[in-house]
């Protein structure tokens, strides 16, 4: 159950770096859609979903700036980070062409806005933690009684 907590404001200053960050890494990922979708369908419909994904948790971090969101984001992007490395180093069905091309092009842009979404987020969420230190509630103190 999501509470109250996690859905506050933050009004942190990450919030536009996420959301030009997550904006970045989706439209990376436009060009190779229909080549993946003739190639390997299911990465094809992976990355319109990220793309769909990023697109709308970079919005809603402006919107909502809330904890959840930034949690989102950075879970988002992490997971597209390990999915990237474990295609260049496992041969997957139908990308084993993909195995030891790190530096594809939009691939390193993909990784480091991508990169930036965890960072800014990680830091976003670490400001929240400080603010429960200060006596200010945030979501750790709502996920963990401890902390109240």
């Amino acid at each position: 159950m999501i509470s109250e907590q996690s859905l506050r404001r933050l009004a942190s200053p990450q919030r536009h770096v996420v959301a030009a960050a997550a904006g970045l890494a989706a439209v990376a990922h436009i060009p190779v859609i229909g080549p993946h979708l003739q190639e390997a369908p299911y990465m094809g419909v992976l990355f319109i979903m990220f793309t769909i994904l990023c697109l709308a948790l970079g919005s809603a971090v402006l919107v909502w700036d809330a904890p959840a969101v930034y949690l989102a984001a950075a879970a988002t992007c992490g997971w597209a980070i390990l999915g990237y490395s474990a295609t260049r180093l496992i041969a997957f069905p139908l990308l084993s062409d993909d195995v030891g091309n790190w530096l594809e092009p939009l691939g390193v842009v993909s990784v480091v806005t991508e990169a930036v979404v965890v960072a800014a987020c990680t830091s976003a969420l670490f400001h929240s933690v400080n603010q429960v230190r200060h006596g200010r509630p945030s979501l750790v103190s709502s996920l963990d009684p401890d902390l109240r």
